[in-house]
């Protein structure tokens, strides 16, 4: 059994979270959901990513463990032991099964790297840190600090 992730992890997962399920529910936009939540996108391949949006066009892909399916939004948060694997092998498996964006935050680096695979499956399209406001077409008026997301406060 892997070890749980330790409580900054934690922290970044609800700094990007709970705005991020506020502004879905404000907007009637669909549904957010947070690990441990089963994603299935293969027979092979079931996955749990940190945090995954589902958007209202695109509930029918929920079950009652998760989703089968690709989310729109999958957010994944990098450690030492999961950083390889993360934007490795899961994010070809996301950008393979129809995943839209994957943001991939690095509490090392406070740093948010955005794929929108449509544009580039192999590159990402932008990395913010600090100030810079993350922004999604996914999400139209969702925007948020970078330096909210890794906050300690």
């Amino acid at each position: 059994m892997s070890p749980s992730p330790n409580r900054y992890h934690q922290d970044v997962v609800q700094n990007i979270a709970v705005p991020l399920i506020q502004h879905v529910k404000a907007a009637c936009a669909g549904r957010v959901y947070v690990a441990p939540s089963d994603v299935v996108f293969t027979e092979n391949h079931v996955l749990q990513p940190d945090i995954y949006f589902v958007s209202k066009d695109r509930l029918s892909i929920l079950t009652a463990q998760g989703a089968s399916g690709a989310p729109d939004l999958v957010i994944e948060v990098l450690s030492q032991s999961t950083a390889t694997l993360d934007l490795g092998r899961k994010r070809e498996i996301y950008a393979e099964s129809g995943v839209k964006e994957l943001w991939a935050l690095s509490p090392k680096e406070k740093a948010v790297e955005i794929f929108r695979f449509r544009e580039d499956p192999a590159k990402s399209v932008s990395t913010l840190r600090g100030n810079a406001v993350i922004e999604t077409p996914i999400l139209p008026g969702f925007a948020l600090l970078v330096a909210d997301i890794f906050r300690t406060d």
